[in-house]
């Protein structure tokens, strides 16, 4: 298991390292949520995780909701392949969070 790394690379670009599992999100980890509150708009650079399952998805959700909120613009971008078929199977490839990285 490797611990979840969320690093601002630059204002409103953050990278997420490590694993987006049950196992290494935790409360602390869903109650991060401030760096969303950073910038008008956020992208997520999820190029650097390196195992995903249900609960990376569970917590994307949250995130979206979370800047939904507090009118945050939220993207994502390299989404790992696990993480876009979990969306595919959820219904949610036709949000614009998901819908961009999907294959044709």
């Amino acid at each position: 298991m490797s611990a979840i790394n969320i690093t601002q690379q630059s204002p409103g670009i953050f990278s997420v390292a490590g694993d987006l599992t049950f196992v290494s999100i935790d409360k602390k980890t869903v109650e991060s949520l401030a760096f969303l509150k950073s910038a008008h708009s956020v992208t997520i650079d999820l190029a650097q995780v390196t195992n995903t399952d249900s609960g990376g998805l569970a917590l994307l959700i949250e995130w979206i909701k979370f800047a939904r909120g507090n009118r945050v613009e939220l993207k994502f971008r390299n989404i790992p392949e696990q993480l876009l078929t979990l969306a595919k199977l959820s219904g949610l490839e036709t949000t614009e969070y998901f819908a961009a990285a999907l294959p044709e």
